[in-house]
């Protein structure tokens, strides 16, 4: 009987003892600061990345896996006859990693059988594939039946991104810096997306938080109605996302709470204090 094993990146920020308890493998991407080389996750934690951000005298660049740390996973786990491998990562329109992924796979030749998906998301975007998908195969559920349901998932869930600050934005290229400047100077809150082709999508513009959290469940009730299950990803601010947390239930007949951590590669580019909210139906 065919075994199913789920490969991710780090950027899918699922917490780590869900990723133990499912047996998720994932691959790191990097971490820099100046001459400092961290793996995400593994030897740079989320609570040491965002001190260290806070501190740093200039933003931190990222950099994705090479093709040899995909091959690596893959061939371990192809190395058990009738191993399926299910591969999801960070969508391609951010990074190389899929590409890595995909390069890796064609190394592979014959030896597995690879299947790489792109999330055309990222941080827990990702991560409630992932997870859906590693479930799924522990349930006894074919590969193509896997697939199909990660397409489902990938149509279904709503997902808004509230920054505190225009800052990572602005010096990632998102915004130009009189947007920023303009921006900050008015409390200007604004709310991102990933649209379906993969890329940062702003969807409105708000001043102040508690109008933009409020705006944020207005644009989830356009589309659930029924019950759901939400995930709030945070970069350093518990408080806000437990609070976030909370009203939503107020709001929504939620199933399943998860609340998880904005990891280091995506931190960099979003900043402190950087909410992330992803709701399916349940």
């Amino acid at each position: 009987m065919s075994a199913i094993r789920i490969v991710t990146d780090s950027t899918s920020d699922i917490p780590h003892g869900l990723r133990q308890e499912l047996g998720i493998e994932m691959v790191p991407l990097k971490v820099h600061f100046g001459d400092e080389t961290y793996l995400d996750s593994i030897t740079i934690d989320s609570d040491t990345f965002y001190r260290k951000l806070s501190e740093a005298p200039a933003l931190p660049t990222t950099s994705q896996p090479s093709p040899m740390d995909f091959l690596e996973v893959y061939r371990r786990l192809a190395a058990e006859p009738g191993t399926q491998i299910i591969s999801i990562h960070l969508s391609s329109t951010f990074s190389g990693t899929y590409q890595s992924a995909n390069l890796a796979k064609s190394m592979m030749e014959e030896e597995g059988d690879i299947t790489l998906v792109d999330s055309l998301s990222a941080t827990y975007g990702i991560g409630l594939l992932v997870v859906a998908a590693a479930r799924a195969a522990r349930e006894g559920q074919s590969k193509e039946e896997i697939l199909s349901m990660i397409e489902r998932l990938r149509s279904e869930t709503s997902l808004y991104f509230l920054v505190d600050t225009l800052e990572y934005l602005h010096k990632g290229g998102r915004i130009g810096k009189a947007s920023a400047v303009f921006g900050a100077l008015l409390n200007i809150k604004p709310i991102l997306s990933i649209d379906s082709e993969g890329e940062v999508a702003s969807v409105d513009k708000v001043r102040g938080s508690k109008r933009a959290v409020a705006r944020i469940i207005e644009l989830l009730k356009e589309r659930h109605s029924g019950p759901v299950r939400v995930t709030i990803a945070h970069a350093a601010c518990l408080q806000q996302a437990e609070e976030l947390g909370a009203m939503l239930g107020e709001h929504f007949d939620v199933t399943e709470h998860l609340i998880t951590t904005i990891g280091p590669v995506i931190g960099a580019h979003v900043g402190n204090g950087t909410l992330g909210v992803f709701m399916v139906p349940a």
